[in-house]
């Protein structure tokens, strides 16, 4: 699906990656519905768009709210009528600690944003693109999604069903004007640390840094697998490295990850 003179829900709008989406977005001619928790984050991104701001709507929601992100879809067609495309973006990693000492208010909240979230914007919005000539979704995984990070479990968990929702989505709604594509990023150089209230560094190796994209060039790779119809996108060398590698021996990609992880983790 082209994007120009489209409408597309973003969520994460107001930094990082989700923001770099929303200015490719209206680049390329799109009407952006911007979906952010922070509203100074959300004021700022419009203020970036320059004059392309005009064709932001930017609305402050807690995509982990059902009841607040069903009044929102419904806001949004009676401002605009119509919604042509979503991108669920919003997302945040768990403390850089194992399954045994994470509590469950922490787990939880990993899986209501990451999971949960990106479910009830589906759910809230679907019935109304099966209605358009064409439509799509857009639901950001990650390589933790397909393959383990020791200390991320909870994460990749919650990213890996964001996978399986996407592509049974695909398979149920292969006949229908609705399109699917599920994107798995590596390392993108955003402030997801900071951003999911971890505070402190962000824990990256040398080598990660290096292999780290930038956001804007994630976005072009994620909306350009948006408009190829693509079922299936790796953002970065690394996501691509280890989603061949794991195809080809699980066991050893686990534990080479397992030592790559423990190394970061030393130095920090």
């Amino acid at each position: 699906m082209k994007v120009q003179n489209k409408t597309i829900v973003v969520t994460g709008g107001g930094s990082g990656m989700g923001r770099e989406l929303v200015l490719a977005l209206l680049k390329k001619g799109a009407k952006v519905v911007a979906i952010d928790i922070n509203k100074d984050s959300l004021e700022e991104t419009v203020q970036i768009a320059g004059d392309y701001g005009v064709n932001i709507i930017p609305f402050v929601l807690d995509i982990t709210n059902k009841s607040a992100v069903e009044e929102t879809v419904k806001e949004i067609l009676i401002q605009l009528n119509s919604i042509d495309g979503l991108i669920n973006n919003a997302g945040i990693i768990q403390p850089f600690t194992g399954i045994n000492d994470l509590d469950y208010k922490t787990i939880e909240r990993v899986m209501n944003v990451n999971f949960w979230g990106t479910l009830y914007l589906t759910k809230a919005v679907l019935p109304h693109l099966l209605t358009r000539p064409e439509a799509h979704i857009v639901n950001v995984s990650s390589m933790g999604g397909f393959i383990p990070f020791p200390t991320q479990t909870i994460y990749g968990a919650s990213k890996a069903a964001v996978k399986i929702l996407t592509e049974g989505l695909y398979a149920e709604c292969k006949n229908t004007s609705v399109k699917m594509t599920v994107v798995h990023p590596g390392a993108i150089m955003t402030n997801i640390t900071q951003n999911s209230g971890l505070g402190g560094p962000k824990v990256e190796s040398d080598e990660a840094s290096k292999m780290a994209l930038s956001p804007s060039k994630a976005a072009s790779i994620i909306i350009s697998a948006m408009e190829k119809n693509k079922f299936r996108a790796t953002v970065g060398k690394d996501a691509w490295f280890l989603d061949k590698l794991y195809r080809l021996a699980p066991r050893f990609a686990t534990n080479f990850i397992g030592k790559m992880m423990k190394k970061t983790l030393a130095t920090h």
